[in-house]
């Protein structure tokens, strides 16, 4: 795959940024958020500290202020350098202050705010100590659709990431499966992801035969057999942005029962694919694919939820599941992944991103869903 690398973000789009998620907070009812190194951090900022320590690193954000980040005095000079510096106020502490008494001085002392799950608890155990009257709720439960709706930008990488992971799929068709183990498959996947532009290689799942019932099985040592089914599911980052899809693979002629179920996997994709529009329930999208599981007898062995967004991470908000009454907007990204799991024989799953349009919903994964015969 070719082509001229992507423009990269600006401190202008950073600034945009953090300005709709300080709004949103306010809006949510909010006095901030703090967010600490993680996607988060990367999507608001541009920053990624090179190493996550025990010293303090957190972005606070408010409607009507500047935004700041608290960093160390260490790691100042990176935090600088980092895309959306521009935007932002940094306010370092030395070795020997107290960070979270720097912090304090930026927040309601009796204000309710998000911070990211990924937090550190004695991050948020000092910032209590100091500021007792404060409380505080996780990124996810207060603003979870804060990085759900991506930009013009944000979808073309999403759909070059989708193109890499496609291309990997054409490649692999392509290689001995039978005689080989699970992770040296696996291994030509992760391979394949990274020449075709992927920078971080989140997971590879092989599962042949019996170990295709386990929807997170990812590779192990069992030899792919004649016969075999396979559950191929592999994903990661480019340029930033991720990649997911899952297709299932048959070594030889499948029997009957093997052909069904994978047609019935692949009726069930496109149900919950045709579901997809804006104003749509997300709840809706898996209640159309798992319909069509469910009516022709095999909704006990569909075990999982339809699907999850994707953007920064490969697992974010929304999620496709029962419950679940967000509804749709254009520009937000997720799997729709339906699958059926029969225990000690064989499972089946089909995934494709899929992102909201004006009327509907565009497929960023295209390559074939019908049963690949591999060799």
């Amino acid at each position: 795959m070719t082509g001229s690398p992507p423009a990269p973000f600006t401190a202008a789009d950073y600034r945009a940024r953090m300005d709709r998620a300080a709004r949103a907070a306010a809006d949510a009812g909010l006095a901030g958020l703090l967010v600490a190194p993680g996607p988060d951090l990367v999507w608001l900022t541009g920053y990624a500290p090179t190493a996550i320590t025990e010293r303090l690193t957190v972005l606070v954000l408010a409607a009507g202020r500047s935004p700041v980040l608290v960093v160390p005095t260490l790691e100042a000079p990176d935090a600088a350098k980092a895309p959306g510096a521009g935007a932002l106020t940094l306010r370092d502490w030395t070795d020997g202050k107290d960070p979270y008494a720097a912090t304090a001085a930026l927040l309601d002392a009796t204000g309710r705010f998000g911070i990211s799950d990924n937090a550190w608890s004695m991050h948020l155990l000092g910032l209590q100590k100091t500021l007792p009257d404060t409380t505080y709720a996780s990124l996810t439960d207060a603003l979870p659709m804060m990085r759900a709706v991506k930009d013009a930008a944000e979808l073309q990488l999403m759909a070059a990431a989708g193109e890499a992971a496609d291309a990997t799929y054409e490649e692999i068709r392509k290689v001995p499966f039978a005689g080989r183990r699970e992770s040296d498959v696996g291994a030509d996947l992760a391979d394949l992801l990274r020449q075709f532009g992927h920078s971080q290689v989140d997971f590879t799942i092989v599962a042949s035969g019996p170990n295709g019932a386990n929807p997170h099985h990812e590779v192990g040592d069992r030899v792919i057999q004649q016969g075999d089914m396979i559950v191929l599911d592999f994903g990661g980052l480019k340029d930033g942005y991720g990649s997911d899809t899952s297709r299932t693979v048959h070594v030889g002629e499948p029997g009957d029962e093997e052909q069904r179920v994978h047609d019935l996997v692949r009726e069930a994709q496109e149900a919950g694919f045709r579901a997809v529009r804006p104003g749509v329930a997300c709840q809706e999208v898996d209640r159309a694919a798992r319909a069509v599981i469910d009516d022709a007898g095999y909704g006990p062995y569909f075990i999982h939820r339809t699907g999850h967004g994707i953007g920064v991470t490969t697992h974010e908000p929304p999620y496709m599941i029962e419950g679940e009454e967000q509804p749709l907007v254009p520009g937000m990204c997720f799997s729709v992944e339906p699958g059926i799991y029969l225990p000690g024989r064989f499972g089946v799953r089909i995934e494709d991103i899929v992102t909201v349009t004006e009327d509907g919903g565009r497929r960023l994964n295209n390559t074939a869903r019908e049963m690949a015969l591999v060799d």
